[in-house]
């Protein structure tokens, strides 16, 4: 069997593996329910998560680098290939920065946690022909930790790009893109973690999320780094179809038309031209929702009780 071939055979089997993850929770409309290892807790994988570790600058423009990067961290999008068509971002595996315990992608995991990250499952540029997986790193570091350097000029970028482009076999990402994740990862530090363990996922904190990648796609625009403010709006759609996703009970179905709604406004501006006004206004509006998102909670998917239910858990 030739390379060519055997790549494609690869891809077929890890598509039939991930129809069966799939079919496990089934009754869940969610991509994210995909990634969960079998045997552990969907309710609690889907609806806690670490807390973010974020030291943000107070440099404007070193923390409009960093909100570029943490917006890109969560677009499968931005890793592109076989990434892209499943829905798996950066923070699939790397929850809020942190390692993810419950992470199981078919055909690329051994353990729960661990990935192969030279499979020809998501690129052939490289495969070593191996099924090795290793264990998924937290992000988040102590000040003076240099795993991966922070501090010398261009290395962490470099190591972005290649997980990227290589890893990944993703489109080639436009330098202030780049940059932004490599801000981002630099600024996840453990002196700036605000509690130990996990804590809820809310309604709120994803709004929030997606007001944040508008406000820096207008900051950006305002700035005239035009590839940036696209890429920021690329963000706001994925995780507006996340947020989507999550809101499936019949008495949220005004809400889904609106989401959807601002997603399409979102893909026209991509589309053609926009303004840092545009981004703003859809910002206010976004948040302008923040007060009825929060009665959505409890029969929304960040719910445990709601999505045991629908698993058909007593």
């Amino acid at each position: 069997m030739d390379r060519r071939n055997a790549y494609r055979l690869l891809i077929a089997v890890a598509a039939l593996a991930t129809a069966a993850a799939v079919a496990r929770t089934a009754a869940l409309p969610l991509s994210e329910a995909r990634w969960i290892a079998p045997g552990h807790d969907v309710a609690r994988a889907l609806t806690t998560e670490p807390r973010e570790c974020l030291a943000l600058p107070a440099d404007p423009d070193a923390r409009l680098a960093v909100e570029i990067g943490r917006a890109a961290f969560r677009d499968p999008l931005v890793l592109g290939g076989v990434a892209a068509r499943v829905g798996l971002a950066c923070a699939s595996c790397h929850r809020a920065g942190h390692a993810n315990p419950d992470f199981h992608f078919p055909g690329l995991s051994g353990a729960p946690g661990t990935a192969d990250t030279t499979s020809a499952i998501t690129s052939e540029r490289r495969d070593d022909g191996q099924f090795n997986p290793r264990p998924i790193p937290s992000l988040v570091t102590d000040a003076g930790d240099e795993t991966i350097s922070r501090t010398r000029t261009g290395a962490l970028e470099q190591f972005i790009h290649g997980l990227i482009v290589e890893e990944f076999d993703g489109p080639e990402p436009a330098p202030g893109l780049l940059a932004g994740l490599a801000a981002y990862v630099r600024a996840l530090r453990s002196e700036a973690c605000h509690g130990p363990g996990n804590g809820p996922i809310m309604v709120t904190d994803r709004i929030n999320d997606i007001a944040r990648a508008l406000d820096a796609g207008a900051r950006a625009l305002a700035l005239g780094d035009r590839a940036s403010a696209r890429a920021m709006m690329s963000s706001a759609r994925s995780m507006l179809g996340a947020l989507v996703e999550r809101l499936p009970a019949p008495d949220l179905a005004p809400a889904r038309v609106e989401l959807r709604a601002m997603a399409i406004e979102i893909g026209r501006l991509q589309a053609g031209p926009v303004s840092a006004a545009d981004l703003t206004g859809l910002r206010r509006r976004l948040l302008g929702k923040q007060a009825a998102a929060s009665t959505w909670q409890t029969s929304s998917l960040f719910d445990a009780g709601t999505v045991e239910t629908l698993l058909g858990h007593p």
